[in-house]
């Protein structure tokens, strides 16, 4: 969605003890994150990501969007609350993982912005939140307190992007994503899957004093091996933790395969048309 499908909020305790946090990540890591890469691979190309770029991934998962942006030259910083999703981004990023060949100042960093910065650090040149928001009620609530702390450690009117599902007619994943929310009631107020709207983007970045300064859109197709694969990548979201807290996890895993079935073709193959819209927005 992440979540990026987007990510819900991390799962209460009494969802923890359900949920294999560190396999979640993998799939992750694996099989949903790349979704997202033609996203990225636009956004960097429009705003000119290169050697020159200091950019600071807000949410950054477990490093792929990062990743491509040290591909590009660019030094990187990553922050996030998923300490198992951070893991996999050290393992990508970090000099001494797999002799990876990305700049010695990359950050990967659990916790706030500002724990990406110091005294000593020079200015972001470009800020990204590329985990999607219009997709559950109340997800850019957290986004926004991000986007205030990380504000101060970018140039002025540096770049900031912003990423969100585009309208649902145009994301097949739209309705498989209503099985969430049906099997979660009666918990649909905590994080229920809703339509995404048009100004979704643009009221996140005016609460955080930012400035509109353009927008795209881009095919994001999901694609997965089988119905198998396409549930485990689906529920490395988060989306569907909710649901497994009210019913099971047998029977969301169930009803999500059996939502899938119309977007499977004859090789076994699913795959589900989406739209994402990103937002370029300048800091004061």
């Amino acid at each position: 969605m992440t979540p990026t499908l987007v990510r819900q909020h991390p799962p209460h305790a009494d969802e923890t003890s359900r949920v294999d946090l560190c396999a979640r990540a993998r799939d992750w890591s694996e099989i949903q994150e790349r979704m997202l890469v033609p996203l990225y691979e636009a956004v960097y190309e429009r705003l000119e990501v290169g050697p020159g770029t200091r950019l600071l991934g807000l949410g950054c998962g477990s490093g792929l969007a990062l990743l491509m942006g040290a591909a590009r030259g660019a030094a990187v910083s990553g922050v996030d609350s998923s300490r198992e999703r951070l893991a996999l981004a050290r393992e990508r990023l970090l000099p001494t993982a797999w002799g990876a060949r990305t700049r010695g100042d990359t950050r990967i960093v659990d916790g706030t912005p500002g724990d990406a910065a110091d005294a000593e650090t020079p200015a972001y040149t470009l800020v990204t939140a590329f985990e999607p928001i219009g997709c559950l009620a109340g997800d850019s609530e957290g986004l926004g307190g991000q986007l205030r702390a990380a504000t101060p450690l970018a140039e002025r009117g540096a770049p900031v992007v912003l990423a969100g599902w585009g309208p649902p007619e145009r994301c097949a994943t739209s309705s498989v994503l209503r099985v969430a929310t049906r099997l979660a009631d009666p918990l649909r107020s905590a994080g229920s899957w809703r339509p995404a709207l048009r100004d979704d983007l643009e009221e996140v970045a005016q609460r955080a004093g930012l400035k509109p300064d353009g927008s795209g859109r881009v095919s994001c197709p999901f694609g997965y091996a089988d119905v198998e694969s396409a549930v485990r990548g689906l529920l490395s979201t988060g989306l569907f933790d909710a649901a497994i807290t009210a019913t099971d996890q047998a029977q969301v895993d169930k009803e999500l395969a059996e939502a899938l079935h119309p977007y499977q073709r004859r090789d076994r193959t699913v795959w589900m048309p989406n739209v994402f819209r990103y937002l370029i927005a300048r800091t004061p």
